[in-house]
């Protein structure tokens, strides 16, 4: 999994945040704010300073420097924490139950957010993708395995949501499966999939039909269909149609 690039902070304040601003030694200086429409926060004796696209900590620092130009402290020390995010949110779309613009916290994961919008749908791929826009307006894509995303013996870097990202998940590849089988139906395609697992999904073969006669529809580059040779240990692909026969017997 390709890992996001580090070059902006993960919660950036922007307008509608709720802010905690302390300076410590200084109890009656301790405000609750929200990030104004145009993203400054109202600072005790300094004014309005601008935090638009900081992290915390890089607002806090700012604060302490109005503080200093306003010969209101000599060295202050600023805290600034975040009691509601409102500015950042992100795009959930594709095969979701509710797609949508959600709100992060800088601990919300991937998860987390499926779970807002209802969770993926039965046909939504394993693999999704998170879509970023860089400064100088380039749009990068990040695929994403969910099956790795949700094993615990990986120990790859937890992917890193940013406000404005957008979440992608495709609809699967999907295999027909009709004939002799126990449900016939349009099944989604496991990595790896066999030309067997896929009639073991479809509810195995019914008494009438026959496991080694069987033929798969498979369309080319031009979207023809044409029926290619495979045996049952041979991998499916995307739109292949297998149609399981009766029995000679």
């Amino acid at each position: 999994m390709a890992e996001p690039p580090q070059n902006r902070p993960l919660t950036q304040l922007g307008p509608g945040d709720g802010v905690t601003i302390q300076v410590v030694g200084q109890p009656d200086m301790t405000v609750t704010v929200t990030v104004s429409d145009d993203a400054s926060v109202n600072v005790p004796f300094v004014g309005n300073v601008p935090v638009g696209g900081l992290s915390p900590s890089e607002a806090a620092s700012r604060i302490e420097k109005a503080l200093v130009d306003a010969k209101i402290l000599v060295h202050p020390q600023v805290n600034v924490t975040v009691t509601s995010a409102r500015s950042q949110r992100v795009s959930v779309l594709g095969e979701v139950s509710s797609p949508g613009r959600y709100p992060i916290e800088s601990n919300t994961t991937i998860f987390d957010l499926l779970a807002i919008a209802g969770g993926a749908k039965e046909t939504g791929g394993s693999t999704i993708f998170v879509l970023r826009r860089e400064s100088d307006g380039r749009v990068i894509r990040f695929p994403i395995n969910l099956n790795k995303l949700s094993d615990p013996t990986d120990d790859q870097v937890p992917f890193e949501l940013h406000g404005g990202d957008t979440i992608i998940v495709p609809k699967a590849p999907q295999v027909y499966v009709f004939g002799e089988v126990t449900a016939p139906s349009v099944y989604k395609i496991e990595p790896g999939m066999t030309v067997l697992q896929a009639i073991a999904r479809a509810g195995g073969v019914t008494p009438r039909g026959s496991i080694n006669r069987f033929e798969v529809k498979r369309k080319d580059g031009n979207g023809e269909e044409h029926i290619v040779k495979l045996k049952l240990t041979d991998p499916v692909q995307a739109e292949d149609v297998i149609r399981v026969k009766e029995s000679i017997f």
